[in-house]
């Protein structure tokens, strides 16, 4: 049996795009295809883990909820857990690793037995370390729709919910973030009024030029696209006029006519395409039509906001560079350094 939180989850998504289309009514093509998007998620034969990964999700125990912080750098659903129900919900947890975005806590953080220790879900990257580098510089999101795209396990769209946005999508095709994030769903439950919802799509599966947000995200997507340009057509055509773009990505230091595309992989990536300069990527935003483009953070990657933790047992950021050079990837390409740009559309 599907698990009731999936269920529910899916209801609320199907209302909120519903009262959407009354007064835009191209939303009413996102809910023509609804239907197969989420279906496809659970097909055995396109994605072979479907059944576990729901499986875990189904078993996860009901809990009994004191507070829900979406606001805090961990995200963090405050309950006292029996000692059985936290071995259950770890064992069950991580069955859905690696975790990737985070970090999360489940559990009271009040110092006491062992019963009452909390579950941190520690992932690869400090997500909240990307946010707090964002989150200044963005108008607003209170009251916002927004879409976040390449959104992982939902960690930073919980965020914008947390930030007051009035709704947030996050699309993502991945089987193993889709159920993650139902994960954390059937943990926090309707305590952001069922406001951040999760599409098992990539960006080019949605409906062209719907023109239904008023902020957009696209962090560290871009890289992975074959054709940046296409990419940056299809994150425009999301925004209402008007609308901001947040956009961050990989780049390497030079001037307006610098890009790196790699031979074969970057840093171990086989599916990285192109890093631009901060400058050629200010051009491309602006050829495609954004305006008031403007750079607001520049970051080297550190080995401690991106490395392996124990839910996330694979190799990280510390495996991908030079052993004697930390500067390089091991392949030789400046090390991942990143920036955040916003414009309007």
């Amino acid at each position: 049996m599907m698990n009731d939180t999936i269920i529910h989850a899916e209801r609320e998504l199907y209302l909120t795009l519903l009262a959407l289309a009354q007064t835009q009514p191209s939303a009413y093509e996102w809910l023509s295809q609804l239907p197969e998007w989420l279906n496809n998620i659970k097909n055995k034969s396109n994605y072979a883990h479907a059944p576990a990964y729901q499986a875990a999700v189904t078993r996860l125990p009901d809990i009994s909820v004191d507070k829900v912080d979406l606001d805090s750098d961990r995200l963090t659903v405050d309950a006292t857990l029996s000692d059985s129900e936290r071995k259950q919900i770890v064992a069950l947890l991580q069955q859905l690793m690696p975790w990737r975005k985070g970090p999360f806590q489940i559990g009271s953080s009040q110092i006491g037995s062992d019963q009452s220790q909390p579950i941190i879900i520690d992932t690869e990257w400090r997500s909240d370390w990307k946010w707090q580098r964002v989150v200044p510089h963005l108008g607003h999101l209170k009251g916002r729709r927004v879409l976040d795209v390449g959104g992982g396990s939902g960690y930073h769209g919980w965020r914008m919910a947390g930030a007051g946005a009035d709704t947030v999508i996050i699309v993502d095709p991945s089987c193993l973030f889709y159920h993650q994030f139902m994960a954390i769903r059937h943990f926090v439950g309707s305590a952001d009024d069922y406001r951040t919802h999760y599409i098992p799509v990539g960006l080019e599966a949605l409906p062209e030029h719907s023109q239904l947000f008023d902020t957009v995200f696209s962090m560290g997507v871009l890289y992975h696209r074959q054709s940046p340009f296409e990419h940056l057509q299809q994150l425009k055509g999301q925004l209402v006029k008007g609308g901001e773009l947040v956009l961050e990505t990989l780049v390497v230091d030079g001037d307006s006519n610098t890009v790196l595309v790699p031979h074969d992989r970057y840093a171990q990536m086989n599916n990285v395409y192109f890093l631009p300069s901060v400058a050629a990527l200010v051009g491309w935003l602006e050829k495609v039509g954004f305006s008031e483009v403007r750079c607001v953070d520049v970051a080297v990657t550190s080995r401690d906001e991106q490395r392996r933790t124990e839910w996330m047992a694979y190799h990280s950021l510390q495996d991908f560079l030079d052993p004697n050079d930390p500067r390089k990837t091991c392949e030789g390409y400046p090390a991942p350094k990143r920036a955040t740009l916003i414009a309007k559309k």
